[in-house]
């Protein structure tokens, strides 16, 4: 992380809401507010004006959900990133949100420090689905059973092998490489050579990018 710090914009219909988000926000070191907008149409012009690094998106505002408006921003923006944050653990909510190219989820009565660190993940490229629902949604999106629908829907360079698929999965939970070399029970080196050879086979520069290519060619309903 370079000494910038972190521009958030905080997209909610209800002013409590962004008042205590912006209060939490502005109370880090490493952090500001970009600017507040209080629905979807209103955050595709501050996302564009502003530039933030990372959006906080609520889904159910009027005039403009926040998954359109994630779409809309993501598709100019692609540099940006999204965490949406809703009220609701919704199934529809985390496949919808991946879809449009969130890199989290988070419920909005998580702990200040939950939010804070979710921040900073996505804007080190890292992904965030750490919900109930979510870590259901993700095990089956990238799961070995789904592996061979994948890799025939999904232009890879080559085939994922089975240990490849393993690290996959733990880069969607949102886990670092010493946190994956814990739970498979290998070395980080190892951790980190996979990596770098699923990035490779997608075609992708960052971690975030390949978890959402994995998850939305992983994805059948």
């Amino acid at each position: 992380m370079t000494d910038e710090l972190i521009r958030v914009a905080i997209v909610d219909d209800q002013h409590l809401v962004r008042h205590g988000l912006g209060f939490i926000i502005n109370a880090q070191e490493d952090m500001e507010v970009a600017g507040e907008a209080a629905n979807g149409r209103e955050a595709v012009l501050l996302a564009n004006r502003t530039r933030p690094h990372v959006l906080l998106m609520d889904v159910q505002m009027p005039e403009y959900d926040g998954i359109a408006a994630t779409r809309d921003i993501l598709s100019s923006l692609p540099e940006s990133k999204v965490v949406i944050l809703t009220t609701f653990d919704l199934e529809e909510y985390v496949y919808d949100g991946i879809r449009a190219g969130a890199v989290g989820y988070l419920l909005k009565d998580a702990a200040p420090d939950e939010l804070v660190d979710a921040i900073r993940a996505a804007y080190r490229g890292e992904a965030i689905f750490r919900t109930a629902t979510a870590a259901k949604v993700i095990a089956r999106a990238v799961g070995p059973a789904a592996a061979n629908t994948a890799q025939s829907q999904a232009q890879l360079l080559e085939p994922f092998t089975e240990r490849e698929l393993e690290v996959l999965q733990q880069m969607a939970y949102g886990l670092r490489n010493e946190e994956i070399a814990g739970r498979l029970h290998i070395g980080e080196s190892t951790v980190k050579t996979h990596v770098h050879r699923i990035l490779h086979k997608i075609g992708v520069d960052d971690r975030t990018q390949a978890v959402v290519f994995a998850i939305r060619n992983r994805i059948v309903r």
